[in-house]
């Protein structure tokens, strides 16, 4: 039995250091909303998550509301960071970062999360997901480094250069048997 992930990355949210959480959507994160509404609302789908990050609950929140579903919340789907937050670090050392900790699982900068860190919570989830909701199709409402984590774990393949390609927003859907991920297919055309 088949059961269907569709990964959706938030769309383009202003950011700021200091409002994390709870930064919404830009005005194009709101029509690229509607977009992701138009290209999933014939899929049938039977159940929406979502970090609990304001951005990532904003993108799905419109193809909710359509479908006349709840979102479900989950704090071990926020976002990884790979450094502190406290304070700004240039964007190069940020990207060395974030490309060494797909090559050694157990590296992060200053005060941030490792991969491994970052899999040991979200994958519990993902795998209680698979298992509640075998044969069904489940929206999750996702960041760019937190999905590519998670991808990672499921498939060492998916790592740094998958990443650094990804858009804002994008959508994968993932195909699942039992908890073995057996194909993965982007539906967003940047």
């Amino acid at each position: 039995m088949k059961t269907y992930i569709y990964f959706v990355r938030h769309a383009i949210s202003p950011f700021s250091l200091d409002n994390e959480r709870d930064r919404g959507l830009s005005e194009k994160g709101k029509e690229d909303s509607s977009k992701i509404v138009e290209l999933l609302k014939g899929e049938e789908i039977d159940r929406i998550v979502s970090s609990t990050f304001a951005r990532a609950i904003d993108t799905v929140q419109p193809l909710a509301d359509l479908l006349n579903l709840e979102i479900y919340q989950y704090e071990e789907l926020a976002e990884r960071a790979i450094a502190s937050l406290r304070y700004e670090i240039s964007e190069q050392d940020l990207l060395q970062g974030i490309e060494r900790s797909f090559t050694d699982l157990d590296y992060c900068m200053s005060e941030g999360e490792t991969t491994r860190q970052a899999q040991t919570r979200a994958i519990p989830v993902i795998h209680e997901l698979l298992k509640e909701n075998q044969g069904k199709k489940i929206v999750v409402g996702t960041h760019g480094n937190i999905m590519t984590i998670i991808l990672n774990y499921f498939n060492s393949s998916f790592g740094y250069n998958f990443w650094l390609q990804t858009s804002k927003p994008d959508i994968y859907r993932l195909e699942f048997v039992e908890t073995k991920l057996t194909h993965v297919e982007r539906l967003w055309k940047a």
